[in-house]
């Protein structure tokens, strides 16, 4: 069987930057390398849920706008299969009967599952009902990484591209698969994850030094913000705060600003630039000595990001002429990843010897059987 690929996102808003060095950027580049028998790119709507029931909309209206980001940065419909979670019904069923592989106190320890969990604001002791309090943790998604080797193991990916933040979940999976296959015979593939090259890239901080950019924090530079937005939102970025005239130094660790020249920056976008420097090395010592300002080097970041996201911009608004168009390839890649998925659920009901009315030696036996009892 050849390399398989499945990484998606959550429909809970337009995707952002940190999402493109994370995993877009590398899964068009993945894309583009021939090395993958099959891809699939899911929009995790069923996900996005566990902490956004009580607004559907919210999912619903995003879904188009993850599609049209993943259109827009170069994903193609033709070599990846893209599609939605909730309209795949074999993952919930692989879901049910992986729960009874996994233990309450394991996904308790996952770091993942309780950085999020701190990060919503979910409160373990909320009682039912009790508005004092913030919400309790929904079942759903205490139990995502589960749903999530669903995920995985459905269409056998044998590799998942993500950033570091996802590697307890993808070590939830192959635990998972390593007990079924152990329990019931081999049926499953053990995924691997697949990191950034970029060491930056692997979580992009916020434009206000947060550690991670998200939606929920406002901190983010999206992939469909205009020339406008990029320009206000990287000339407001958080920088050293020590750094308060041009004459001082300034600090390079833990600056946002330059986090972003690592992930964006090339050696060409110099001479375009700012050709008074010649690398990027250059420009950072010049600011730890002094003497450089940070709106000089944000005006140079802000050219860079500009000439990165304009394309991506000017395609989204073409996919953006025909909406039913991209309805129909969603519908057209369901259908094609459910495919995969049922005769994946098929492997694992005979593993488990409960494909009942297709086990003719079952039947037969017991047809034998009483046939005896009878006599």
């Amino acid at each position: 069987m050849g390399k398989i690929i499945l990484t998606g996102d959550r429909p809970t808003g337009r995707l952002h930057l940190g999402h493109y060095v994370g995993s877009l950027r590398r899964r068009v580049e993945l894309q583009e390398s021939g090395e993958f028998e099959r891809i699939f790119i899911m929009i995790a709507d069923a996900q996005a849920l566990t902490d956004n029931a009580d607004n559907p909309e919210k999912v619903r209206q995003n879904i188009i706008e993850v599609a049209l980001d993943y259109l827009s940065v170069g994903l193609d419909p033709k070599r990846s299969t893209l599609f939605i979670q909730s309209q795949i019904p074999e993952l919930c069923e692989l879901s049910f009967y992986y729960m009874n592989l996994v233990t309450v106190q394991r996904l308790q320890r996952n770091p993942t599952v309780k950085a999020e969990i701190q990060l919503r604001g979910f409160a373990e002791g909320a009682a039912e009902g009790d508005t004092q309090q913030k919400q309790g943790i929904p079942v759903g998604f205490f139990t995502y990484p589960i749903s999530q080797a669903a995920d995985i193991t459905a269409f056998k990916a044998t590799t998942v591209p993500a950033g570091e933040d996802q590697e307890p979940m993808i070590e939830q999976t192959r635990e998972i698969v390593h007990k079924f296959n152990t329990v019931y015979g081999p049926a499953l593939v053990e995924p691997e994850i697949l990191l950034p090259e970029n060491a930056v890239c692997m979580r992009l901080p916020g434009t206000d030094g947060k550690a991670k950019m998200s939606k929920s924090l406002c901190n983010c530079i999206y992939l469909s913000d205009n020339a406008d937005e990029v320009k206000k939102k990287v000339m407001g970025m958080y920088t050293d705060p020590d750094h308060l005239r041009v004459q001082d130094p300034g600090k390079v660790e833990g600056n946002p600003v330059f986090t972003y020249l690592d992930a964006f920056c090339r050696p060409e976008h110099f001479g375009l630039y700012l050709p008074e420097y010649p690398n990027l090395d250059e420009l950072k010592a010049h600011y730890q000595r002094g003497g450089l300002g940070d709106m000089k080097v944000k005006g140079f970041l802000n050219s860079i990001m500009q000439e990165t996201l304009e394309p991506i911009r000017n395609r989204r608004k073409e996919f953006e002429k025909d909406i039913p168009a991209i309805y129909d390839m969603l519908k057209k890649g369901c259908d094609a990843a459910r495919e995969v998925a049922a005769a994946t659920l098929d492997d694992v009901r005979k593993a488990m010897k409960i494909n009942y009315f297709d086990d003719k030696e079952l039947i037969d036996a017991q047809a034998e059987h009483f046939a005896q009892n009878a006599e």
